[in-house]
């Protein structure tokens, strides 16, 4: 995982702590000494997130933060709050003003990465969402902000999984009077229970007797239904290991033991928002693009989507230094389908293969029908062994089971995969696209059912 991160800190000692640690991880470090200076670096270039010192002359932290989030080009940017105040009043001044995080002097470093790489795959998301969006029209973008600005995050839904009664009844006190709060006892049942009660929030303890409320948290980022359901932890100061694993695997936020309302309430205020505004944002953009660049027969997007999102993508990766992979698939023998059982069942068979390749890409990964029984997946910050992974999953899934045709016999069917790879600055859309379609006709005559990559 790499990203550019933007360090501001008047203290040239603390910025050069931050910048040795984020490097030894591979972090691209961009550094301001001020408020204004830091301003101007986001208008500039390309930042994946900021860390940001509460504490500067002339402008703090609070007033760069709100500044930020009040500009449209720069809102989505995650902001992470360091400070050396430890008071609960700060920390929810900082969330008001649409701090993603807050850290506390001395850092830690386990936290630190923690945090950093949580908000870093957050912005990844939001990203492809943002260049989905620009890709379509421009204007899904303006609606989706104005639909921001007119987002409320009263009466959520909030889900409360915890053993200890009396620690759930505080916290319905602190959060029912302008929220729907539910509470769990039997963490068993936790994964079923946000699956049926579209939940805008989960609250997991970290002390669930003998349930590990980890499995919890991963049973409902396993769920197609509440992969994208924000949860925040409640833990012990003798939580912090299990809470960066659960930051790993998904967790949205955590907040320590004894818990403050006001901190509670803003950092739940928050995550409810951000829920509702990805869900405006996926609606919005499926509204405004479905009719113009959607293949018919799939669902999945069309060669005109694909080839404009393409030359976004691939400058965007030439230019931040990233990975990206296309991956081109043919169905084989197809032409025999369509000639033996006729085109009312070759279709059937192309709706089937779609929803099987939804299924075995990544959340982040792009697939389009190019034509005919031609698809083309774009996957975004993927090196070869990702690459090789998804594609790999992919051919298997069609290999392994036939496919159901509207009562007739099932058919077998199989695919050959090329896969092309971001390797230079000179690479352009079309070149690409000529690498892939070269490995997929070396995987046609190699035999089929099978992947090969083209290099430059």
């Amino acid at each position: 995982m790499t990203a550019r991160v933007l360090i501001v800190d008047d203290i040239p000692t603390n910025v050069r702590l931050l910048e040795a640690r984020l490097s030894a991880e591979y972090f691209d470090v961009v550094t301001a000494s001020s408020g204004a200076e830091a301003l101007a670096i986001c208008q500039a270039g390309e930042i994946d997130i900021i860390l940001l010192d509460v504490m500067m002359p002339e402008m703090d932290g609070f007033e760069v933060c709100q500044r930020l989030k009040a500009d449209r080009r720069t809102h989505h940017v995650p902001v992470l709050m360091i400070t050396a105040l430890d008071q609960p009043s700060d920390r929810v001044r900082g969330l008001e003003v649409g701090a993603d995080d807050f850290l506390t002097k001395p850092v830690d470093d386990v936290q630190l990465m923690a945090r950093v790489k949580s908000l870093v795959r957050l912005k990844a998301l939001t990203d492809e969402l943002r260049a989905r969006a620009r890709t379509g029209q421009e204007i899904a973008i303006e609606e989706a902000m104005r639909v921001m600005d007119q987002i409320s995050s009263e009466d959520g839904k909030i889900l409360v999984v915890d053993i200890d009664a009396r620690q759930t009844e505080r916290l319905r006190g602190y959060l029912g009077a302008t929220n729907r709060v539910d509470v769990l006892s039997n963490p068993a049942d936790a994964a079923l229970a946000v699956s049926s009660g579209d939940y805008e929030l989960a609250i997991v303890s970290m002390s669930l007797g003998d349930f590990d409320p980890l499995r919890v948290c991963s049973q409902m980022r396993t769920a197609e239904l509440t992969r994208s359901l924000p949860i925040i932890l409640i833990a012990e100061e003798d939580d912090r290991p299990r809470v960066v694993r659960g930051l790993d695997l998904g967790v949205n936020d955590f907040i320590m033991r004894p818990v403050e309302r006001n901190e509670l309430m803003a950092r739940v205020r928050t995550q409810i928002r951000r829920h509702r505004y990805a869900a405006e944002l996926r609606q919005s953009v499926t509204n405004t693009l479905a009719l113009a660049v959607t293949d018919e027969l799939t669902g999945l997007y069309n060669r005109r989507y694909f080839d404009r999102h393409l030359s976004i993508m691939l400058e965007k990766a030439q230019s931040q230094e990233r990975d990206m992979a296309v991956m081109l698939i043919d169905m084989d023998f197809f032409k025999a389908v369509n000639d033996t059982h006729g085109h009312d069942i070759g279709d059937a068979v192309l709706r089937e293969f779609a929803d099987r390749l939804r299924r075995n890409i990544r959340g982040v990964d792009l697939a389009c029908r190019f034509g005919g029984e031609e698809f083309v997946v774009l996957m975004p910050d993927t090196d070869f062994r990702q690459a090789q992974a998804v594609a790999e999953r992919v051919r298997h899934a069609v290999a392994e089971r036939a496919f159901e045709a509207d009562g007739a016999r099932p058919l077998g069917i199989t695919v050959s995969v090329g896969v092309s790879l971001n390797e230079s600055d000179t690479d352009t859309p079309e070149v690409m696209l000529k690498r892939a379609d070269v490995a997929l006709y070396r995987a046609k005559r190699e035999g089929r059912n099978r992947v090969v990559f083209d290099a430059a």
